[in-house]
């Protein structure tokens, strides 16, 4: 099975400009083709996962990526999924941020001896003259189009500035000079960007008479139809100091079963002949599924090692034995021991697993509660001081816990 081939079957291609010569293009490892990366902080996150995912499976299909970081579009903010105008940054955070960037993408693409680029479009953008720009570029572009814009209309109703309604002109101006400068005929991105786009590519038929493509990226969306990689904490970011691997493997651990299957064959680079057999998975066979899932993203964010750690960890969690070094600790202060005793209302706030005391008291009586596994429907339970010596694992719900020391 050949690369196009297998993006299809891993239900990845959402539109393209011309179906049979981007499949001859990438097929026989003749694609330059780029995505796009706003530095809009300083690291990456799932959101941007598939897109590396992808950029990793046609480099080892022989085709050559170019990381795109937008040093110069960040300064605008792409208005695209958004009801309100993105905060503007400084050149010193997005030189920072671009720099994080290349690190954590590194993990997926090799940028060795010219097999791939990362390139920063302030380097053409930051020097432009406007009024040079908007006639040789602007003029290309109806504004009655760019209007019908799926990208533009959310943001009509709040009102769209005219900074905003830049943004599209600028994308597509990126895609003329990569195909200018490194023979760059392939753009991707996510399905949300489809008509920045098609602007790209518009632009150098008009400008140079010569044809390039556009291929988007199906979302990545759970079942009810909402984008993955939030949780109540927000983003599931890349850099370890802002998701730890632990986090970050329990995330994908926890995806619902009607998900787990569909990010397997989205995300991982396993044989689609083994994801195949998984198909007819279902009850506790969907949570070795979530495992394995858990595991190989795990394995591509953090390393082989790391993985290990937060499987054992997780097994810890749930299995009561094993390495829980993986797992969110909270330190209880002195001062909340009272005759070497403390109540678990007051360690249940004090590890964060509540906000309240009333909130607390709701969730001990709903029987939502557990420590070391044992659950506890007594608001007056208390639990003596040495206990916390080596830990106890108290639990709120299945998805919230921590690990408590004095």
């Amino acid at each position: 099975m050949q690369i196009y081939e297998e993006l299809q079957a891993r239900g990845l291609l959402a539109q393209l400009t011309n179906e049979e010569e981007i499949r001859e293009l990438i097929n026989a490892g003749k694609a330059t083709f780029y995505i796009g990366f706003d530095p809009t902080a300083d690291s990456l996150h799932v959101g941007h996962f598939m897109a590396l995912c992808l950029m990793k499976r046609l480099q080892e299909a022989g085709n050559k990526p170019i990381a795109l970081i937008g040093g110069g579009t960040a300064m605008i903010g792409d208005p695209s999924g958004r009801s309100d105008l993105r905060t503007m940054m400084t050149e010193e955070t997005i030189a920072h941020n671009c720099e994080c960037f290349k690190k954590q993408m590194s993990r997926f693409i090799d940028f060795s001896e010219g097999k791939a680029l990362m390139v920063n479009n302030a380097d053409w953008l930051r020097d432009l003259n406007y009024i040079e720009f908007i006639r040789d570029i602007g003029v290309h572009f109806s504004v009655n189009n760019m209007l019908r814009a799926e990208c533009y209309k959310q943001r009509m109703e709040k009102g769209l500035s005219f900074l905003e309604f830049n943004y599209m002109i600028m994308q597509s101006y990126d895609f003329l000079s990569l195909f200018q400068k490194y023979g760059c005929n392939l753009q991707f991105g996510g399905d949300d960007q489809w008509s920045n786009m098609l602007g790209g590519t518009e632009l150098i038929r008009r400008k140079l008479g010569k044809d390039a493509h556009a291929m988007t990226i199906t979302l990545l969306l759970n079942s009810e139809g909402k984008k993955m990689g939030k949780t109540q904490k927000g983003a599931v970011w890349l850099d370890p100091n802002k998701t730890s691997p632990f986090d970050f493997y329990q995330y994908w651990r926890n995806v619902g079963d009607a998900d787990v299957l569909k990010c397997i064959r989205m995300l991982t680079f396993l044989p689609l002949e083994q994801i195949q057999e998984m198909d007819s998975w279902e009850g506790s066979q969907l949570n070795t599924a979530k495992e394995i899932l858990a595991y190989e993203l795990t394995t591509l964010v953090h390393g082989k090692e790391e993985a290990e750690k937060a499987q054992a960890a997780a097994k810890a969690l749930f299995g009561g034995a094993g390495d829980q070094s993986q797992i969110p600790t909270a330190t209880l202060t002195p001062d909340l021991f009272k005759d070497g005793f403390v109540d678990l209302i007051s360690v249940m706030v004090a590890a964060g697993l509540s906000a309240s005391r009333s909130e607390a008291r709701r969730a001990i009586e709903q029987g939502g509660v557990s420590v070391d596994d044992e659950k506890i429907t007594d608001i007056a339970a208390k639990i003596p001081e040495e206990a916390f010596d080596k830990g106890i694992l108290v639990r709120r719900g299945k998805k919230t816990y921590k690990k408590v020391v004095k």
